[in-house]
């Protein structure tokens, strides 16, 4: 099993900060946010433009090239409901390092995301939902079902379609936790990818509970074969975690380098 990938959730257009920089294309705060993210382990970086009606094909284009022009081409999830937004990103996108991620398609409203990453080759993740918290893990594998046979009709390869079960918020519904869990087992043990924005657990909870909250739920995902999560990276005791499950999990080659004092 491969080391969890992790997408930095900190570009998004919901911070004050980042809302300003967007606005202006003032390039320090992406650029010290990334930086920041990377350093901590970030393996992609999440770039939440918004809804961006107005102005997304120029905005996504912007930080697109700005964050690889700056990262070596770093890896990116290129997130907004401005399909020609995605479209505008993914065509200048440089692929040196891989595929561009799409986030996000359902089997509803925002299926045709789906069909846009399959045209464009790229990576889609993909929410087992279609209006919504779905109801239980019967919708979210039926859910599943209906984007897999799609995405593979349309020329992809099962490896491209990540798939996110939605992490609940604990605070309003703890006792559907271990339904998620469940099911991220069972898409494990299918083969498939899996992803999902990890923050969620902790959502309206205290801050001071939040690392313990998200870095729990990590642990119990990953044991159930999470293969990827958006969360923040500069959590450090998140981090940490993840390091301590890929070794325990031995996702980790010669991990005794990092056993020692």
């Amino acid at each position: 099993m491969a080391e969890l990938f992790v997408i930095g959730e900190r570009i998004h257009r919901i911070s004050p900060a980042v809302r300003e920089a967007m606005e202006t294309m003032t390039p320090e705060p992406i650029l010290e946010r990334a930086r920041e993210q990377l350093e901590a382990g970030a393996a992609c970086l999440d770039v939440n433009i918004g809804p961006a009606e107005r102005d997304g094909v120029e905005l996504m284009e912007w930080a697109v090239r700005l964050l690889q022009e700056n990262f070596d081409n770093v890896p990116l999830c290129l997130d907004t409901a401005n399909r020609r937004a995605i479209e505008a990103g993914i065509r200048v996108y440089d692929r040196a390092k891989g595929k561009p991620i799409v986030n996000s398609a359902d089997a509803g409203d925002r299926l045709e995301i789906l069909d846009l990453a399959a045209a464009n080759d790229a990576v889609c993740i993909a929410l087992c939902s279609k209006a919504g918290v779905p109801a239980g893990n019967d919708e979210r594998k039926r859910y599943a079902g209906e984007m897999l046979e799609r995405g593979m009709r349309l020329g992809m390869a099962q490896e491209d379609l990540w798939f996110d079960p939605l992490f609940l918020d604990v605070r309003g519904m703890q006792d559907r936790q271990m339904e998620v869990l469940h099911f991220l087992r069972e898409l494990s043990d299918s083969g498939l990818r899996t992803t999902g924005g990890l923050s969620n657990v902790s959502n309206s909870t205290p801050r001071r509970l939040r690392p313990v909250l998200d870095s729990a739920a990590l642990a119990m995902a990953m044991f159930c074969g999470l293969t990827s999560c958006i969360a923040d990276p500069c959590d450090r005791r998140l981090m940490e975690t993840v390091r301590a499950c890929d070794v325990i999990r031995n996702s980790v080659p010669f991990a005794d380098a990092l056993l020692k004092d």
